[in-house]
């Protein structure tokens, strides 16, 4: 009988807030004697992926492999395609050395993740990545080293377990506020590090300098409530670099010279009652936009949700807009109240009918 020696990839794809494994698949044996194949606990393959999404089980459909044999290449980096049966394979076919000779995996996916991968006897790392500039283009990036030999690993597989190397970024909007109605129409992630490289033997990343603002905007504003609500449109999320953010100072370089960290939001405010129109500001026209400073430490393999609550204010003015820095909503309008000393004012009236005239008051 013919027997195929598997590894098994075990999808650990979903985030760490929310992560869970699914059972590893178990089945006949197939294909040629010995064939080196991945075979993962995924689901059905969707179609490449389109948009801003995470790597999960139900839509991984291709992995990139490279086998080393103690410090020499077995393998070069192959695609390995699922087929209808579940399994990974290559063509050619790697088969596993007789001997029981252990061979060491280094595994990525997507197969071509944006950065330049060289994954050899000297080297084995990706540079120059950079996450797409439009975030319906992003994508998740994930990894997985593993060893195994014949003896151990011919029946049950070398079990591969992926792992996000990115950080996934979502912003959510609420406003419990009676007073004003708050429309969004857009998000931007502002300034954080855009290019860096990953080390796969330490599964770690090497930060560059440059910057950049992604940003998303949409046609039907989603207007606030009391429960929050994702503000990401129908684009999905962020996928970006972690990495530990420096925040934007509003009050000392409102036009973020040194391109600190915020989020900001597309925004409209009007008064509920009388629906005028409070932001943007009587003084400019078009739209305006409305950040925070942030100054999280995105760590890869974990989602941040970012609930915005606009019921008491409503930040900063962006430094790209006109006045930045300037908060849209100042403090809650007060007033001082001095109720002066009743002052006498003396009105002579007198009782002679003969005397009274349509103007009395005056005298």
């Amino acid at each position: 009988m013919k027997k195929m020696l598997l590894l098994s990839a075990l999808g650990a794809l979903t985030l760490a807030s929310c992560s869970q494994d699914e059972p590893v698949m178990t089945g006949s044996e197939t294909t040629s004697d010995y064939a080196i194949g991945f075979r993962p606990a995924m689901g059905p393959a969707l179609s490449p992926l389109s948009r801003s999404t995470e790597i999960t089980n139900a839509n991984l459909s291709e992995i990139n492999v490279t086998a080393f044999m103690g410090n020499s290449l077995y393998f070069p980096g192959l695609d390995f395609l699922k087929g209808t049966d579940g399994f990974f394979v290559s063509t050619p076919e790697y088969h596993w050395p007789g001997d029981d000779t252990e061979l060491t995996f280094y595994a990525y996916a997507p197969t071509n993740p944006g950065g330049k991968v060289t994954i050899d006897t000297d080297t084995k790392n990706m540079t120059g990545f950079s996450p797409a500039a439009n975030v319906a283009d992003q994508v998740d990036f994930i990894t997985a080293n593993a060893s195994g030999n014949r003896s151990q690993n011919e029946a049950s597989g070398v079990e591969l377990t992926f792992a996000h190397r990115l950080s996934q970024i979502e912003i959510r909007g609420k406003a419990d506020n009676e007073v004003y109605t708050f429309k969004v129409s857009g998000v931007r992630i502002g300034q954080p590090v855009s290019e860096g490289s990953f080390d796969f033997t330490a599964s770690d990343w090497t930060l560059g300098s440059d910057k950049a603002i992604y940003e998303e905007t949409y046609d039907t504003p989603v207007t606030l409530t009391a429960d929050d609500a994702t503000l990401m449109g129908s684009e999905g999320n962020a996928i970006l670099l972690p990495q530990q953010l420096t925040a934007w100072n509003p009050k000392t370089d409102t036009t973020n010279s040194a391109k600190g960290a915020y989020l900001s939001v597309r925004l409209q405010i009007e008064t509920t009652e009388t629906g005028v129109t409070v932001y943007p500001f009587p003084s400019e026209s078009g739209c305006q936009w409305a950040a925070i400073p942030i100054s999280t430490n995105w760590e890869q393999g974990k989602k941040y949700i970012y609930n915005l609550d606009f019921s008491h204010g409503a930040g900063y003015v962006d430094p790209n807009d006109p006045d930045p820095g300037i908060e849209v909503l100042g403090g809650p309008i007060k007033f001082t109240v001095d109720v002066e000393d009743w002052v006498d004012n003396p009105v002579d009236l007198p009782m002679d009918v003969t005397e009274q005239s349509d103007d009395t008051s005056s005298k």
